[in-house]
C-alpha cells in the first residue's frame, strides 16, 4: 500500500516507521526545510514529499497534525484525489494550544477537521498515548492485545483503516459514524486509557458527551500544574483513574 503522511510529530513518525518496516511505500511531510524533511523521512525508512505531492498517487492519507494546524492547509489540498483513497485523522482538540473554537459545540472534533479539508475521513489513532503505540503493539490473537477506535461513515474506508491499525499492532473496535466520534475524544473513557476490545466496547458505551470537555480541562490543567511533564506511565495511570471514577485529587 502506498501511504502519505501529513505530520512527522510523535504519532506520526511512529506510523511511518511501523507502516514502512511492514514493507508499505510511505511518504512523509511537515513544515521543516527539504533537507531537514528528508533525514527525517530516511530515519523513518519513508520518502520526502511536499504537501502537495504526498498526497498524490496514495491508497491512503494520514492527517497527524496539531489541531490548530489544518487552518492553514491548502483548502484544495485534496481536490484531485481520488475518493476511494482512505483518508484518516489522528488529532486532538486542546483549548489551552488551540483556542476556543466555538463549531465544537456543535459537532466532532473530526466532523469540523472534514469540513475544514472538504473531505470524509476516518478518525483513528488519535485515542492511544505516543508510548502505548511505541511499546505495546503485539500480534493478532495475543492475550489482552490493546484496541483502538475507529469512526467514520464509509464502512469500506473503516475495514482497510481496521487492517492498518492491525499491522502496528492493535485491534480495533468500531467506534460508530464521525458523528459518534466524540466518543474517544479526550476527556471520555475510551481516550488513552489501552483497553483491550471488550474494555473499549464498554468506555465508549460509558461516555458522556456534556462531561468529557470538563474532565478533558481538569486532566490537562493537573498536568500542566506539575513540576515537570509526567511520564507515559504515570499519564496513562492518571487518566485510568479519573475515567473509572476513582478519587479525582490523586491525578
Amino acid at each position: 500500500m502506498k501511504i502519505g503522511i501529513i505530520g512527522t510529530g510523535s504519532i506520526g513518525s511512529l506510523l511511518a516507521e511501523k507502516l514502512s518496516k511492514a514493507g508499505h511505500q510511505v511518504k512523509v511531510t511537515n513544515t521543516r526545510a527539504m533537507p531537514e524533511l528528508e533525514k527525517i523521512a530516511a530515519n523513518l525508512g519513508a520518502t520526502a514529499a511536499t504537501i502537495h505531492e504526498v498526497v498524490k498517487d496514495v491508497d491512503a492519507i494520514i492527517f497527524s497534525m496539531p489541531f490548530n494546524a489544518y487552518k492553514a492547509l491548502h483548502k484544495d489540498l485534496l481536490n484531485e484525489v481520488p475518493q476511494d483513497v482512505v483518508v484518516m485523522d489522528t488529532s486532538n482538540y486542546y483549548p489551552f494550544r488551540d483556542g476556543e473554537i466555538v463549531e465544537l459545540e456543535q459537532m466532532s472534533e473530526s466532523e469540523y477537521i472534514s469540513g475544514i479539508i472538504n473531505r470524509p475521513l476516518v478518525k483513528v489513532f488519535n485515542n492511544m498515548l505516543e508510548g502505548t503505540l511505541k511499546h505495546k503493539g503485539t500480534t493478532a490473537g495475543a492475550e489482552g492485545r490493546v484496541a483502538i477506535s475507529i469512526a467514520g461513515d464509509n464502512q469500506e474506508h473503516k475495514k482497510v483503516v481496521a487492517q492498518i491499525v492491525d499491522l502496528t499492532g492493535f485491534d480495533t473496535v468500531d467506534g460508530g459514524s464521525l458523528a459518534e466520534s466524540w466518543r474517544q475524544q479526550p476527556g471520555t473513557p475510551a481516550y488513552c486509557t489501552e483497553l483491550n476490545e471488550a474494555e473499549l466496547k464498554q468506555a465508549l458505551a460509558n461516555a458522556e458527551k456534556g462531561k468529557a470537555p470538563a474532565i478533558r480541562d481538569f486532566i490537562m490543567d493537573n498536568l500542566l500544574k506539575q513540576d515537570s511533564w509526567p511520564s507515559y506511565e504515570e499519564i496513562l495511570a492518571g487518566n485510568r483513574l479519573h475515567e473509572m471514577g476513582k478519587n479525582q485529587d490523586k491525578l
